[in-house]
């Protein structure tokens, strides 16, 4: 059926499939009549090719095996490939295992020997400096007279308690010796007894050594030894040698 429109005819789907099919089928029909041509023209230099669907179905089967077969290959290391995988994956699951389990014996071990050590005593403060003691005091500087003898001598006999005043120690020694600590008397009875007083207050010997006062010289003539050891023996037989007016 034609349609016109706009002053051109118009093939409606129908006439185009019509059209089309006469146009095959002639094309059909020239090209079957030109090739019958050509075999009748060559049929003596021209081998026909040999084909059945038998060779035709084994070329299919042909490449349809290789294609399973490749798909088998690569399903084989596919799977490999899972197996090393998950192998690898068991190996590494296992080596954490074992490491975390060292690890923990390693810090149990640490918390055992942690409680078996001895307890560490307590630090003790650090011990306050000692406070300096005070410097000794300088020796006590005597003259070397009868006023330093005599001083001397009274700081001596007051630290071992012996009594006696600065004024009865001068006027004794005054009217025994008149100040001279070598003096000694050779006419006496003491000394006709061959024991001479001697010294500052004229002591003997025997009583010397009798009332000795330790820390004090053991030699007679030395001023202060004399004057301590005859105070000490004074204070023995009158309490004092303050008391002694005359030879004792």
């Amino acid at each position: 059926m034609r349609s016109t429109h706009s002053g051109y005819t118009r093939l409606t789907k129908f006439h185009k499939f019509s059209a089309a099919g006469v146009a095959v089928a002639g094309a059909a029909t020239l090209g079957f009549g030109l090739a019958s041509h050509a075999v009748a023209a060559d049929t003596a230099s021209v081998k026909p090719v040999a084909w059945s669907a038998q060779s035709f179905g084994e070329t299919q089967q042909e490449e349809l095996t290789k294609a399973a077969d490749g798909a088998a290959a690569q399903a084989k290391t596919d799977a490999q490939a899972r197996v090393k995988a998950e192998a690898d994956a068991a190996a590494k699951a296992k080596a954490d295992r074992e490491r975390a389990a060292k690890e923990a014996a390693s810090r149990a071990e640490a918390r055992k020997a942690l409680k078996a050590a001895p307890a560490k005593p307590a630090e003790k403060p650090a011990a306050k400096p000692a406070a300096a003691k005070p410097a000794a005091p300088a020796p006590k500087a005597y003259a070397d007279n009868l006023d330093g003898w005599i001083r001397q001598s009274l700081d001596i006999m007051k630290a071992k308690g012996i009594p006696g005043s600065y004024e009865g120690i001068k006027r004794n020694v005054m009217r025994e010796s008149t100040g001279n600590p070598h003096a000694i008397n050779d006419w006496d009875v003491n000394a006709v007894n061959g024991v001479p007083s001697k010294g500052l207050l004229q002591i003997i010997d025997p009583t010397f050594k009798a009332y000795h006062v330790d820390g004090t010289s053991w030699n007679i003539w030395d001023p202060v030894a004399n004057i301590v050891a005859s105070c000490n023996y004074a204070a023995d037989k009158y309490g004092s040698m303050d008391n002694v007016n005359s030879a004792y």
